[in-house]
């Protein structure tokens, strides 16, 4: 085993390796200018998305298993870190929703093999935090940044939807009161298994020490006979903790948290879900989820009523927890290496669907690469200081975006926010009710789920026949997701829905036998034989699109920056679709969202020769005559020209 001095070393001396190294390609004289161009938006900024990230970094740390406290530390720390060296200068990091729905399943797992003891469990945790941040530094160091993109839009759409299904079933039981360890008949029926736990663990132990218990039985006696009835009873609560968490645990238990209602409980929990949805009626401007954390908490105080609170916050600095390093074994950590890989991928996932958000918001180009580091380091200090891990979250970059928020000193500033509340109210912290929270993940369960893919179901295209059956294969993936990654495995059900989504497009692209994707600007490819004679008086005014291929979820983002191409004199674009044969459900979203844009910016789209399943799927979310009426739609380029000359000609006179 490692000395202490040694492991405090060798842990920071890479960390030392890369700040360095970041700071050397960035002179500080501009890092510094950069940092305070914007101070008073993004001290704006900062400061009411921290205040925002508040009660949701407390609820993903009680509802991960570690406390709130492990939120908190994970929204500071990520918060910070992730800004200072991220690609996304809006971007406000912390533990999300789909981050701890997977870290809650890995906590639990090592709880469990440690007997339920948390504290035994926690520096294997932590570990397998660490190394999720540092396989994130490897991704944005290797250049994985950019092949993100290619994860199909299906797959997100049900795993998010998943996403909330858990949330919302796991928290149904703490939003009533009960919890199943502290029901005495609930825990009853465990002991006999608790019994036969402890035996094994008995035998394990004499094996170990190479004592052979058929022949030395009295020593298995002697040592069974040591075993309290305080230890079978912890025993039994560990067991029927585990049995219902998770979703399917959850159910099982429903009936029973039934019978025991604490009404107290469910009351401050559905007064809480009330005012979060009720007070984003009268104003947006203060953070409706803070509103109820705060009046719930306040009346549940002040009455003195006889609610269960949460966990007690540490007072005063977090401290780095050096067990990570002092009691590491590579033994302890190999079984989860895996996982550790999937949080990774799952938090760049996370990170930089969100730095597309604010792409849109802000009009600038995020570095995805660059993101997954600074996200990598964010992870790992808040592993060392025993924190959740995170990722970008979307509500709190927009919260930050629209309270003025433009360099990253405004998601550093988030970070301060929320440390100096920990340092300042972190007892009064600790009085919140745990029902509120409840409450509180409820609702961010409700809001996380995908309903723009949900109401999508009935109207797209049943492309594949399962014998008598005709289904969609956009639905079938996202469908497949969904009930996998509630009722079974969420890593094993985003790698089945990757490899069904990519079967099916193969599939669909060798039926069509479509030609390689290509959606270049007009400037780096030939123009069509019918566009030789294009008038000159309307080059100016009017800019050519081509799309040859198909557009699937593989190119969305080139076809995203079409607005980019687009010169300033053109208020006409000519979108010829006559060599897009396919469009999945991600092209059609990014069509739709290249429309509106242009529908904002005031240029008229006009298409030429829509291909047949393209229309279909457009016509089937009103794209078509919604964003593109019909007479805007012509059969040739030719029909097209004179449509627009006519126009001109009418304008004039």
């Amino acid at each position: 085993m490692l000395k202490e001095s040694q492991c405090i070393h060798i842990g920071f001396f890479y960390y030392q390796k890369i700040l360095s190294f970041l700071f050397i390609t960035n002179k500080s004289t501009v890092i510094m200018k950069t940092l305070f161009s914007n101070f008073k938006g993004d001290f704006f900024g900062g400061l009411t998305a921290g205040i925002v990230a508040l009660p949701l970094a407390l609820a993903f740390g009680v509802s991960s298993g570690l406390g709130p406290s492990a939120g908190l530390y994970g929204a500071i720390f990520i918060s910070f870190f992730a800004a200072l060296f991220g690609g996304t200068n809006t971007q406000i990091s912390g533990p999300t929703a789909p981050m701890t729905a997977v870290s809650m399943v890995v906590i639990a797992t090592i709880i469990a093999i440690y007997d339920g003891s948390v504290e035994k469990a926690l520096p294997i945790i932590l570990g397998v935090f660490l190394l999720a941040g540092l396989f994130q530094i490897g991704l944005g160091l290797l250049g994985i940044g950019r092949y993100i993109r290619y994860i199909p839009y299906p797959v997100v759409s049900g795993f998010m939807t998943a996403i909330g299904v858990i949330i919302i079933i796991t928290q149904i039981l703490p939003a009533i009161g009960y919890y199943p360890k502290e029901d005495i008949t609930y825990v009853e029926q465990f002991k006999p298994q608790a019994e036969e736990l402890i035996l094994e663990n008995i035998l394990r132990e004499e094996a170990g020490e190479g004592i052979l218990v058929l022949e030395d039985f009295e020593e298995t006696i002697k040592r069974s006979g040591e075993i309290t009835a305080r230890a079978i009873l912890d025993e039994s609560k560990t067991l029927a903790a585990a049995d219902a968490s998770g979703v399917i645990g959850a159910i099982k238990a429903f009936p029973k948290a039934l019978k025991n209602i604490s009404w107290l409980e469910l009351i401050l929990a559905v007064t809480t879900i009330l005012i979060i949805y009720g007070f984003k009626r009268i104003t947006k401007i203060v953070p409706s989820t803070l509103v109820a954390l705060i009046v719930v908490s306040g009346v549940a105080y002040g009455f003195d009523l006889d609610y269960r609170t949460i966990e007690k916050i540490p007072e005063g600095f977090p401290m780095p927890n050096l067990e990570i390093f002092t009691k590491f074994k590579i033994s302890n950590i190999s079984p989860y290496i895996f996982t550790a890989l999937t949080l990774a991928m799952l938090g760049a996932i996370d990170s930089l669907l969100t730095s597309v958000v604010a792409d849109n918001m802000t009009k600038t180009k995020h570095k995805p690469n660059k993101e997954l580091l600074g996200q990598g380091i964010g992870n790992s200090i808040a592993a060392i200081f025993g924190g959740l891990p995170g990722a970008g979250a979307t509500i709190r970059t927009v919260v930050n975006i629209n309270s003025g928020g433009k360099t990253r000193l405004s998601g550093m500033l988030a970070g301060i926010v929320l440390l100096l509340i920990l340092l300042l109210i972190g007892p009064v912290a600790s009085q919140i009710p745990a029902a509120v929270l409840a409450g509180i993940l409820i609702t961010v369960g409700v809001s996380v789920m995908d309903y723009k893919g949900l109401k999508a179901i009935p109207s797209l295209p049943k492309d594949i026949t399962l014998g008598p059956l005709k289904l969609s294969s956009e639905v079938m993936v996202m469908l497949v997701v969904m009930v996998l990654s509630t009722f079974w495995n969420l890593v094993y059900a985003v790698g089945i829905g990757l490899i069904i989504a990519s079967l099916m497009f193969m599939k669909k692209m060798g039926d069509l036998t479509a030609e390689r994707s290509d959606v270049k600007p007009l400037s780096k490819e030939d123009a069509w034989p019918d566009e030789k004679n294009f008038p000159k008086k309307l080059k100016k005014e009017v800019f050519i699109k081509h799309i040859k291929g198909p557009l699937f979820f593989g190119t969305t983002s080139d076809f995203l920056r079409l607005a980019e191409q687009i010169p300033k004199s053109a208020h006409i674009i000519i979108i010829r679709l006559d060599r897009m044969q396919y469009m999945d459900q991600s092209g059609l979203y990014a069509m739709e969202l290249v429309l509106q844009e242009l529908t904002k910016d005031e240029i008229l789209p006009l298409f030429v020769d829509v291909l047949n399943q393209p229309r279909y799927m457009m016509e089937r979310i009103d794209i078509i005559p919604d964003l593109v009426p019909h007479e805007h739609i012509f059969e040739n380029f030719n029909e097209c020209v004179n449509w627009i000359e006519q126009q001109e000609a009418m304008e004039q006179t």
